[in-house]
């Protein structure tokens, strides 16, 4: 019978040595190289998880020493004092003991050893299994053995965007470090971390490419690296946990789907991502280079600077920024002009020379366009880009069907404007006698 885990004899002899030495050829396996040796090994594997206070395990010791050196250079034969190291146990759900399981093709799904315990009936069990896995490869069932590492590259699909960390790659590149980082707490054996898998991957491809980078997705095998699960307090798998610059990581309680991963990324890329630059129409690349790329470009034709001085400019500079950084997740384009300075876009947005500041919003791709009909304030454009973003508010083709000409213009240097220096007028010969004091 076996003995089963949580009885009284559990806590007697806790002091009993290891079963196993390093002279055996018995490998013995910890949470730390078990991964390693195991998981990601290509050889089949028996382990034994044992107790050392265990008689059933006491008896067992010689035969499967015996067994080791039989199988040498064949089959790996393993132990795990699944007292000490209670965390692997249970991740194999061992409940008494000895349990013996078999690692084959399928390193995640270990197979019960329910033969006998002796040498020879190890020894015939274990030469039936690597038959087995053999035929299986030469009739092309199986492609060779699984592994934590290799299943999260290659199986079920790419996964070559998400980044495997460890206990000694994980605060070089994700602590201090100014990009966002979703990173998975994962084990081999976890169901649910399977089903996880090809999610996470899908999502680590998209969100790298729309985020350019700023928000990576990583994994750390938690039963290898336990340095990084012992500091986060990782209880169950997958544990996701989200990593900003300067403040505490904090759980991902969203949903396990790739549409909802990347979604969750974007919040966090819009939120870190500095607002989109302000720029000024000074030349047709300006204008085409920031359309094309965005959905919307959202212009301002501000008043001439002799109407409003820099610090009046400054003002309608300062509401367009802070629009721009309210409506940053849109990933939209920012710019303005000088009224005049384009009077041919003007008018190709029928703003043409009144009624400034003006705001026009252009999606290039349909070349149509909404103005602004409220005021050029915080709360009027608010609005206007609140009915934008919900897909409201009229709309009109951009006159001529295409951008007009763009004049190329030197950029304000940030002063007041002056006015132009006119002719020097010569008075010596008017006598002002002669006018009427009323129309002085």
């Amino acid at each position: 019978l076996l003995f089963l885990l949580g009885t009284v004899s559990c806590t007697l002899f806790l002091a009993v040595n290891g079963l196993y030495s390093a002279s055996d050829d018995v490998i013995e396996l910890t949470p730390t190289n078990f991964n390693k040796e195991v998981i990601q090994s290509e050889s089949l594997w028996l382990v034994e998880f044992y107790a050392p206070w265990c008689g059933h395990c006491q008896r067992l010791t010689p035969e499967w020493k015996k067994a080791a050196t039989a199988l040498k250079g064949v089959v790996k034969v393993g132990a795990v004092d699944a007292d000490k190291h209670q965390s692997l146990g249970g991740q194999y759900g061992v409940r008494g003991f000895p349990t013996i399981k078999i690692f084959g093709a399928n390193k995640n799904k270990a197979e019960d050893y329910q033969g006998g315990r002796t040498s020879d009936a190890i020894v015939d069990a274990a030469l039936s299994a690597l038959r087995s896995l053999v035929k299986d490869r030469l009739s092309g069932r199986s492609g060779g053995y699984s592994s934590g590492k290799q299943s999260r590259e290659s199986g079920g699909g790419d996964k070559k965007d998400v980044i495997e960390l460890t206990d000694d790659s994980f605060d070089k590149n994700v602590i201090n470090s100014d990009d966002v980082w979703m990173v998975e707490f994962y084990a081999p054996w976890c169901g649910h971390c399977k089903n996880l898998e090809p999610e996470w991957a899908a999502a680590a491809t998209e969100v790298k490419e729309q985020t350019k980078g700023k928000v990576k997705l990583a994994a750390v095998d938690a039963t290898v690296n336990q340095m990084l699960a012992g500091r986060y307090g990782i209880r169950g798998f997958p544990t996701i946990k989200i990593f900003q610059k300067g403040e505490d990581p904090v759980d991902y309680d969203g949903g396990r789907t790739r549409s909802d991963i990347i979604a969750r990324a974007l919040d966090l890329f819009s939120d870190n991502a500095p607002p989109p630059e302000l720029l000024e129409i000074i030349s047709e690349d300006v204008l085409k280079n920031t359309c094309d790329a965005h959905q919307l470009c959202i212009i301002s034709v501000l008043p001439h600077i002799l109407d409003t001085g820099a610090s009046g400019r400054n003002s309608y500079l300062d509401v367009m920024l802070k629009m721009a950084e309210k409506y940053k997740k849109k990933m939209w384009g920012w710019l303005w002009t000088e009224a005049g300075a384009q009077s041919d876009l003007e008018s190709s947005l029928g703003i043409g020379g009144f009624g400034y500041p003006a705001m026009a919003a252009i999606n290039a791709r349909k070349m149509k366009f909404a103005l602004l009909k409220g005021s050029f304030s915080e709360q009027g454009i608010n609005e206007f880009l609140r009915e934008l973003s919900v897909g409201r508010g009229s709309t009109a083709p951009v006159g001529g069907g295409a951008f007009p000409k763009i004049h190329s213009v030197e950029p304000w240097d940030g002063k007041d404007g002056e006015l132009p220096v006119e002719d020097d007028i010569d008075l010596s010969d008017v006598d002002l006698d002669d006018w009427d004091k009323d129309e002085l």
